[in-house]
């Protein structure tokens, strides 16, 4: 590691994750260098997708939220118009650290991967071995000298989100007091994240007939084909059911989400940015691996709050974005299986 300065920077940046998964994961190891520097303006510099994200009630509490969108000389202005005494780089990317460094930011901190040790002033020693994805943050900060400490992420919808949320429920007919279960079936890593749609769909079907369930189906404009799939599925095997399927694919915002999300009774889904949302928001999550090592990625919250669900077959965890062979990491767990693990959220929610 090299000098850091020796007196507080007035004017920090920090460049978020650029995936949403990802930015919850490292809200623990922002909020560390919030507290490390409380007396300075703190903007967070995130791609338009993650920066609604720090618009909400985190312990990050930023000044300001700049979008990272356009052109690399778009970025590198805006950047360089903030006027920032230090940035420190979340992104391993070469390319994020040459911005900050064209922007002529003076104190440039991060991990020297990517080749672009160089352009950082101060380089955190590399995280060596497995770690979950958000102790690889930790260890970022900590490198810097900027401990921070085992708590997990926090997140609470603000005002505008709580009240945008309340209009799409009221719009779509729920009544305020419904059990509400929020299904995410997609994944933007690719389609071997995905549980089969079938059965999503039959296991809306199973909480709203068994348990007076209003499911809400939820996700970014590319998981329109999976809302599809489980909506043909309710017309054609559980027409009974279909009317509480309530489609919310697209047609939320970042801050929308969180506002559903923290309404919710339960939280099923795919590893995906949504599930680490939920987490955070401290719902109860009943999350679904597949391809993707649980062991890195597994929503952070309490045990008394969280079910990983997995199926142990000899090529999982493969990381690839398309199964090769047959899926069976994922078509191997069934919808009992994940029924179970909701209802005993659901239990032990009401015996509380």
């Amino acid at each position: 590691m090299t000098t850091t300065q020796s007196h507080a920077p007035a004017r920090v940046v920090i460049r978020a994750p650029n995936w949403l998964g990802d930015a919850v994961l490292a809200l623990p190891a922002m909020t560390a260098l919030r507290r490390r520097f409380p007396g300075a303006h703190l903007t967070v510099a995130a791609v338009p997708s993650v920066a609604a994200l720090f618009r909400e009630d985190t312990d990050v509490v930023p000044d300001a939220v700049l979008e990272v969108i356009g052109s690399s000389r778009a970025v590198v202005t805006a950047l360089a118009r903030g006027q920032f005494d230090l940035g420190v780089l979340f992104p391993n990317s070469f390319r994020s650290a040459w911005q900050f460094w064209r922007a002529g930011i003076p104190s440039r901190w991060g991990y020297a991967t990517s080749g672009r040790g160089l352009l950082l002033t101060t380089r955190s020693p590399k995280a060596r071995g497995a770690m979950h994805q958000s102790d690889y943050y930790r260890t970022l900060v900590a490198g810097l000298g900027v401990p921070a400490g085992e708590a997990g992420p926090r997140l609470a919808p603000g005002a505008e989100s709580r009240a945008r949320a309340g209009a799409l429920l009221e719009e779509a007919h729920v009544a305020p007091n419904a059990r509400l279960i929020c299904l995410a079936p997609g994944a933007a890593y690719g389609s071997a994240k995905q549980w089969p749609t079938d059965r999503m769909a039959a296991l809306a079907a199973r909480l709203i007939r068994e348990h007076d369930a209003t499911c809400l189906i939820v996700g970014a404009g590319h998981d329109r084909e999976a809302a599809r799939a489980i909506e043909s599925w309710l017309r054609s095997n559980a027409r009974d059911a279909a009317s509480r399927a309530i489609d919310l694919v697209g047609r939320t915002s970042l801050g929308a989400l969180i506002g559903i999300a923290a309404r919710s009774d339960v939280f099923v889904s795919n590893d995906s940015g949504a599930m680490h949302v939920a987490a955070a928001l401290g719902r109860p999550v009943v999350a679904i691996f597949g391809p993707t090592n649980e062991r890195a990625t597994r929503p952070i919250g309490s045990t008394a709050n969280i079910d990983v669900i997995t199926e142990h077959v000899f090529c999982r965890p493969c990381m690839l974005r398309d199964c090769p062979i047959d899926h069976r990491c994922m078509k191997r767990i069934t919808v009992d299986r994940v029924t179970e693990a909701v209802v005993r959220r659901l239990d032990a929610a009401a015996a509380s």
